[in-house]
C-alpha cells in the first residue's frame, strides 16, 4: 500500500533560525522533500541538511505549488517553504488553491510564522498597538488603482499603515504616489519606522517621520510602518498608545 504523502506550507519568519517557531522547525525536520524559492532555502540550510531540497526562483510560485503536489501524491512529505507567515501574501492560498484546481483531496496543513509586519514593529518598539492595515504596493497581481484605493481609505480611518514592497528596481513610482495619497491626510509629523531586512544580520532601522519618508532608502526587503495620529517617538522608540488611561 501507497504511503500517504502530505504538504506542509511553512511560514520561516524572517528566515533567519532565531524567528523560526519550534511548530516551524519540527515541520521541516519530519518532512522528506523541502521546495521553496532559492534565497529562503538557503537561509535554512543548517534546519534542512541531509534532507533533498528543491529550490527556484523569482515567479516560479505556482510551478512549486505544482511539484509540491506531485511529490505529495506520490507519497512524500513535502515542505512548501515561505516567508514570514504563509497565509500573509505567503505560499498557503497559491498551495490550496492548485490543489483545488486539480481536485487533489493530499492532506495540506498551513504551519504559521512570524509575519515581517510584526518583526519590524518589534525592532521599532510598540507602533502596531491599534487598528492597522498591511498594504502591499506591489502591483504584479493587484491593480495599482485598487491599491491607491486602498491606501485612501486607511488614510482617511487614520490607521496605521504597514506597507510591504515599498519599492523595487523596475518599481520606483509607487511609493511617491503612496506618499501624496498619504499625505493628505496624515500630518509631516506623522512617525514612520522604516526597518530592512526585519529579523536577520544586516537589519537596519530608521525612525522618520511622513514629511521626510521618502529620503530614507527603501527596498524589496524594506517594511515601513506609518503611525496615526495618536503615535509618537519617545526614547529612540515609536509608540502607539493602546488607549490606557495610566
Amino acid at each position: 500500500m501507497k504511503k500517504q504523502g502530505e504538504i506542509l506550507v511553512v511560514g520561516l519568519g524572517s528566515g533567519s533560525e532565531d524567528s523560526l517557531t519550534q511548530e516551524a522547525r519540527q515541520a521541516i525536520e519530519e518532512s522528506d522533500v523541502i521546495i521553496g524559492y532559492k534565497t529562503y532555502t538557503a537561509l535554512i540550510a543548517n534546519v534542512t541538511a541531509g534532507k533533498k531540497v528543491i529550490s527556484s526562483g523569482m515567479r516560479k510560485e505556482v510551478d512549486r505549488c505544482h511539484q509540491a503536489l506531485d511529490l505529495a501524491e506520490a507519497g512524500y512529505k513535502v515542505a512548501l517553504v515561505s516567508s514570514g507567515d504563509p497565509g500573509i501574501y505567503g505560499m498557503a492560498g497559491i498551495m490550496l488553491e492548485v490543489a483545488q484546481k486539480r481536485n487533489r483531496h493530499i492532506p495540506i496543513r498551513v504551519v504559521p510564522g512570524v509575519t515581517a509586519a510584526s518583526i519590524a514593529a518589534a525592532v521599532l518598539g510598540a507602533p502596531l498597538m491599534h487598528d492597522f492595515a498591511v498594504i502591499s504596493l506591489s502591483d504584479l497581481l493587484t491593480p495599482w488603482e485598487k491599491i491607491r484605493l486602498r491606501l485612501e481609505l486607511c488614510a482617511q480611518a487614520d490607521l496605521i499603515i504597514c506597507l510591504y514592497n515599498p519599492r523595487s528596481h523596475g518599481r520606483t513610482q509607487q511609493l511617491t504616489e503612496a506618499w501624496q495619497i498619504l499625505s493628505k491626510y496624515k500630518k509631516p509629523e506623522t512617525p514612520v519606522g522604516i526597518v530592512k531586512n526585519a529579523g536577520r544580520p544586516d537589519q537596519k532601522a530608521d525612525l522618520t517621520d511622513l514629511g521626510s519618508m521618502l529620503s530614507v532608502e527603501t527596498g524589496m526587503s524594506s517594511v515601513i510602518i506609518i503611525g496615526n495620529q495618536s503615535t509618537y517617538i519617545a526614547d529612540g522608540k515609536m509608540i502607539t498608545p493602546r488607549g490606557y488611561v495610566l
